[in-house]
């Protein structure tokens, strides 16, 4: 007979009545398209400078040392490449082959630009900057229609979080219909940071919140912008929120509350390139 004295009463209660714990999700991102699984793909990835957004990588063990996994963090992460720890359960319904050895790496799309590329390509155009920055998009359709919109408006990039956010993967690139070829993307490990120095380039950031101060066409959207849009369930976060120079929000009549975000990113993108009349 088991030992029950192990387990917690409501553990048993709970196993005796059929309760089976739910299975982890695999992120969104994670289609199987850009899976590279097992360490020596990995690493061999890695050498050829194939850009990894993500690395999935099976919480350690306490008290055991893994060599190889520990450099394979390192790289990514010396390549810029966000780490996430899991469990084997998460990685083992993420795996197409089932042979992870505990690492999964997500290939990106396309190369990641720079904040400074992306401003430094709108003083070349010779017009008010335009940005667009994503706070925590998780849904790779979101992020691919946000990139396909700012690059018709004529943005010239947008940041993106390397955390809380769906990366570049071929869901993105097939959902922004080829523009994240034609756009550059960076990433950042701090958006209210990234936003203050978007601030001392001369940009004023425009957040977009439903109980914003000023409808979105009474803002001036001609001078150099950032405009902010937040995720799909929460909105911007708020240390963003208190960044942003201005909130502004789109009149809504219906019964829903809520505008998705690509929509919402639609909207003020087109508003400004209306009144900045190109």
């Amino acid at each position: 007979m088991p030992d029950y004295k192990k387990y917690d009463k409501n553990d048993r209660r709970r196993r005796d009545n059929g309760y089976q714990a739910p299975r982890p999700v695999a992120p969104p991102e994670t289609d199987g398209e850009s899976h590279i699984e097992g360490r020596n793909p990995i690493l061999e990835a890695l050498k050829a400078g194939q850009t990894i957004d993500k690395l999935f990588v099976q919480k350690p063990v306490e008290g055991r040392e893994d060599a190889t996994a520990a450099r394979i963090i390192r790289m990514c992460r010396e390549a810029g490449a966000a780490v996430v720890y899991c469990d084997r359960r998460m990685l083992d319904r993420m795996s197409t082959t089932g042979a992870h050895q505990g690492v999964i790496a997500v290939a990106a799309a396309a190369e990641y630009a720079e904040i400074s590329d992306i401003l430094a390509k709108s003083k070349e155009k010779g017009r008010a900057p335009l940005i667009v920055v994503c706070d925590g998009i998780n849904d790779p359709g979101n992020l691919g229609a946000i990139i396909r919109s700012a690059e018709i408006a004529g943005a010239d990039g947008v940041i993106i979080p390397k955390r809380r956010s769906a990366g570049l993967s071929p869901a993105v690139f097939k959902a922004s219909a080829g523009a994240l070829a034609h756009l550059p993307v960076a990433r950042t490990a701090n958006i209210t940071a990234t936003l203050k120095e978007l601030k001392e380039a001369g940009l004023w950031i425009f957040g977009t919140d439903a109980a914003g101060d000023k409808f979105y066409y009474d803002a001036d959207l001609k001078v150099p912008a950032a405009i902010v849009i937040g995720s799909e369930g929460e909105g911007m976060s708020r240390l963003v929120t208190e960044t942003c120079d201005f909130l502004v929000k789109i009149p809504m009549l219906g019964q829903i509350n809520s505008l998705n975000a690509s929509c919402a990113a639609a909207v003020l993108l087109f508003e400004s390139l209306r009144q900045r009349g190109l």
